[in-house]
């Protein structure tokens, strides 16, 4: 009889129920955070093609302890209520973690979004959002979607507009969705966000020398052999923003037709454009080695390993497999619970995807406030804050002139001095400080709870806590 092992959502039970067990809650609390409280499954039909095509989606809401509920939404063909169940929990412990005010949710709808051209993509994305609006599980003030895998800009747009079209007196209509394009309520730095958080979590990871000493690493940042599993919009901008910007060395890229090598470091944009071109990595030019074996790049020794694809690609088949020293969780749930376990004994240091990959949410909540405020970031303190800095360089120059000092700031100071932030710097000024301030704050539990011997378990506790103190507070 072949062996079982843990679905998806079980491997999340399971982490949970780890953590949990460390923690003196309140009887009965435990599971009350543990459990989700509704899924709702939805199949409607669209007309297209000469006959009506019958869709399923679902909409999972872990935790209300905080409202709205927040999750992006996916198109593909593996959505299941199991997985949205499992990733609606992750995004409630995420939130938590990164001390967004959101509760968990998660959606998605079983299609393979290539199949359709444009015009029939945005009739279906149009009747799902009917569908969730008419059962509240599209709205500012309650349910808050994103985009997932499969979705992006242009269906977060389509559902703005629907939802609008159905509550026209709704003055916050827009931030119903979150992920849009900016000419339509979004906020910059959005597309980029998740990957930018990933850069800015191996950023304070390399900023803690007991964390680096646990994965035994050592020096700066450039020159460390990465692999990225996964150049979707995620593994696309950790990779290059790692390369181009930390000088790292982008060793093998897995895709779904295959992986490519290079040990001297692949060139990224050069390799985004292949695979747009192409549909896939296999053949880059820029390349010394491939296989059509995605998988096999998991195995390329590294410093660093960035699973940025889906869930369960590390498990107790390849676990063993492995080598590198320190794995950011770029995707959600890419390593099960089994493969957690053997990655721990071996000494494999994980920094957890509810951290990791949480920069999506975070600057998704700050495009719910930017469409809460109706007013762009920066946009009243930007010009006060050029004319503050003018004050000063124009007194220090006056100083030197009238003393006779002769010397002068230099133009490259003075342009980047005066300049006000814009709303992308605003943003990714936030994102750093949240990634920063969530870093610590695992640390601070993986170092002085003789109990906890990992990230995971550190991040869950800290989630747990938090989100028991807000029952709690409710009266629960």
């Amino acid at each position: 009889m072949a062996a079982t092992h843990p679905s998806f959502r079980d491997s999340v039970d399971i982490m949970f129920t780890r953590a949990a067990s460390l923690m003196d809650l309140p009887p009965g609390l435990e599971e009350k955070i543990r459990v989700c409280n509704s899924t709702y499954t939805v199949r409607f039909g669209v007309r297209m093609r000469g006959e009506i095509k019958t869709f399923t989606g679902y909409r999972s809401v872990h935790s209300e302890h905080m409202e709205p509920v927040k999750g992006g939404i996916r198109y593909a063909m593996s959505v299941n209520q199991d997985e949205v169940e499992a990733l609606a929990a992750l995004m409630t412990y995420k939130c938590a973690l990164v001390e967004v005010p959101f509760g968990g949710s998660k959606g998605g709808l079983r299609i393979d979004p290539r199949e359709y051209n444009e015009d029939e993509l945005e009739r279906i994305t149009r009747r799902f959002t009917y569908e969730l609006s008419r059962r509240s599980l599209i709205s500012p003030s309650q349910n808050v979607p994103a985009p997932d895998m499969g979705t992006g800009e242009r269906e977060m747009a389509w559902m703005a507009d629907a939802y609008k079209r159905l509550h026209p007196d709704d003055i916050d209509a827009r931030g119903c969705v979150t992920g849009k394009p900016l000419s339509f309520g979004g906020i910059a730095g959005r597309v980029e966000a998740t990957g930018r958080g990933v850069q800015y979590a191996i950023h304070e990871f390399f900023r803690h020398p007991e964390a680096m000493k646990a994965a035994g690493l050592s020096g700066a940042l450039e020159g460390k052999k990465i692999v990225v599993q996964g150049l979707g919009n995620v593994g696309f901008h950790a990779a290059q923003f790692l390369s181009d910007n930390d000088g790292c060395k982008i060793i093998a890229v897995a895709e779904r037709d295959g992986a490519v090598f290079n040990p001297d470091g692949l060139h990224i944009g050069d390799l985004y454009e292949h695979l747009r071109t192409t549909g896939g990595v296999y053949g880059f030019a820029g390349a010394t080695s491939y296989t059509q074996n995605s998988l096999e790049a998991l195995e390329t020794e590294c410093d660093i390993l960035i699973p940025a694809a889906i869930e369960g690609v590390i498990n107790a088949e390849n676990a063993e497999r492995i080598k590198t020293r320190l794995i950011v969780e770029a995707a959600n749930g890419p390593i099960t619970s089994e493969g957690d376990a053997i990655l721990k004994k071996r000494g494999v240091v994980i920094v957890p995807d509810m951290y990791a990959n949480a920069g999506g949410v975070t600057v998704s909540y700050f495009e719910w406030v930017k469409n809460l405020t109706h007013i762009r970031f920066g946009r009243m303190e930007r010009r006060e804050q050029e004319a503050r800095h003018r004050l000063l360089v124009n007194e220090l120059e006056r100083l030197s002139a009238d003393r006779g000092l002769g010397w002068t700031l230099s133009a490259g100071f003075k342009d980047k001095y005066l300049k006000g932030a814009s709303e992308l710097e605003l943003v990714r000024s936030g994102l750093d400080d949240t990634m920063r301030g969530a870093f610590q704050s695992m640390a601070e539990v993986w170092q002085n709870d003789e109990k906890v011997d990992d990230l995971r378990t550190a991040a869950y506790i800290v989630s747990i806590r938090r989100i028991a103190q807000s029952y709690q507070a409710l009266g629960i």
